[in-house]
């Protein structure tokens, strides 16, 4: 994903899908629902991006207990 796309997605103003490294599709939707849910349970999130290579998603959350 270009850095365009990465900063999109982390303001919550991506509106559409991208194909994937192997031309798969989606709705766009999927990670602004999971970054909304870990940061509603006080977690951090982050996109790792090269463009045509693939995409890791990070993300961490508070222990309990």
């Amino acid at each position: 994903m270009s850095p365009e796309i990465c900063h999109a997605l982390m303001t919550y103003d991506f509106q559409n899908s991208e194909p994937g490294t192997e031309n798969e599709s989606g709705t766009g939707i999927g990670l602004t629902l999971c970054k909304e849910f870990i940061e509603r349970h006080n977690g951090e999130f982050a996109i790792e991006s090269e463009p045509g290579k693939g995409s890791s998603f990070i993300f961490t959350l508070p222990g309990g207990g």
